[in-house]
């Protein structure tokens, strides 16, 4: 049973402004855990590595951790030695606060590439974040780890289980450089459940490829991807056996689901959300590769910016897939508007239905190729004039 959450015990957080931003809005966050909690992460594949992923994935091998810092405006990759003595540094700073050991602060980062971390700037802020940390913390550091997002994306879900009731808190930032391989941009995750860090892990990875690996906005994936979460155990609730453990996992996935969708709704100039979904393949791994390929695509993408329904931007994509497809076996619908079947459009009336359904903000795109069982799915959004006018400019 699911129901809205007020909070997540045992957790506090918060978000400052410590003047790492040009902008002067909030930049540095922090989330901490009243106890040791258990801890697990996934991280970008991407072979260029910020300082902040390579220190976390030294120390999430310990399965332990009680708190998480985290900067906007300054992505602390391909800042060298100095770099990861930083981020060394930063989360020293806030272990001594704490007054734990270091090895239980884990650190991201997110921002602009090749940039060193203004140390001094971040070092005279953590008093005061410390200070600020608060059981309704999490809205402000939600707030801080935003770089081109326009709304903060916060989830807190309260859950039962055998009678007790547990929490489960996220929050995720990127709304550009997503077509995530691991997870999105950043995203931190609470939970006051009881579970053993093996069974954490598993229990993220699988809500990362059923949400966060089931997003594109642009293509590109980022250096800095990290998605955290650390479960204390205060709630009383606990994972001990496999159907408790099924329970939490799709509660978790829940989660993570309603936050990648939040990111590719706010994606850079986005106006449009799109589920394209591809079935009838022979496997759902040949489903995939069609609908990634579909999702990505900058000519599907501005189509369904400029509300046009190019059924055939749609059919290209999946016949440039490496995929084996019979065009004339495949229906694409809009909805339930029925726009390409036997091998040919259906007309302008049919289009005329179709352009209805595309000025909607949220709709799904299916491909079906009858040709098997295989299934799958991806959050996309358009390309709009505004994505190009945030890139062409970002470091400036």
């Amino acid at each position: 049973m699911m129901m809205e959450s007020m909070g997540c015990k045992g957790f506090r957080a918060a978000g400052i402004a410590a003047g790492i931003k040009k902008n002067g809005k909030r930049d540095l966050g922090l989330i901490v855990s009243d106890v040791p909690a258990t801890a697990a992460g996934v991280f970008t594949k991407n072979r260029v590595k910020a300082a902040p992923v390579v220190l976390d994935m030294e120390r999430i091998g310990s399965g332990k951790g009680q708190a998480i810092l985290v900067n906007s405006g300054c992505a602390n990759c391909c800042t060298g030695k100095q770099g990861f003595q930083d981020a060394m540094t930063a989360t020293g700073d806030v272990a001594r606060g704490l007054n734990i050991s270091p090895d239980l602060v884990l650190a991201a980062s997110t921002g602009v590439i090749g940039q060193p971390l203004p140390m001094e700037k971040l070092q005279a802020a953590i008093p005061d974040l410390l200070v600020s940390l608060s059981s309704d913390g999490f809205p402000g550091l939600s707030e801080a780890i935003m770089t081109t997002d326009t709304v903060p994306k916060l989830v807190s879900r309260q859950f039962k289980q055998k009678g007790k009731s547990f929490t489960i808190t996220g929050t995720a930032k990127g709304a550009g450089m997503i077509c995530p391989n691991m997870a999105t941009l950043l995203c931190f995750l609470c939970t006051d459940i009881q579970i053993s860090a093996d069974r954490l892990h598993q229990a993220l990875l699988y809500g990362t490829e059923h949400s966060f690996n089931r997003i594109t906005i642009d293509g590109d994936t980022s250096t800095n991807d990290t998605a955290l979460i650390l479960a204390n155990g205060l709630s009383g609730a606990s994972v001990r056996t496999d159907a408790d453990f099924m329970e939490f996992q799709d509660a978790l996935a829940g989660v993570m689901v309603d936050l990648a969708k939040m990111l590719v709704k706010d994606g850079e100039g986005a106006t449009k959300l799109v589920e394209v979904v591809v079935k009838g393949a022979n496997s759902d791994t040949d489903a995939r590769k069609i609908a990634d390929t579909i999702a990505n695509s900058a000519l599907v993408k501005t189509a369904i910016f400029g509300e046009d329904a190019n059924w055939g931007r749609i059919l290209a994509a999946a016949g440039r897939s490496g995929i084996d497809v019979d065009p004339d076996r495949i229906d694409i619908y809009f909805n339930d508007v029925l726009m390409f079947t036997d091998g040919r459009g259906q007309g302008k009336d049919v289009e005329d239905q179709a352009t209805r359904i595309l000025k909607l903000p949220e709709y799904v795109l299916i491909v079906n190729l009858n040709q098997g069982s295989g299934r799958s799915s991806v959050w996309t959004c358009d390309f709009s004039v505004n994505y190009v006018k945030i890139n062409a400019d970002y470091r400036s």
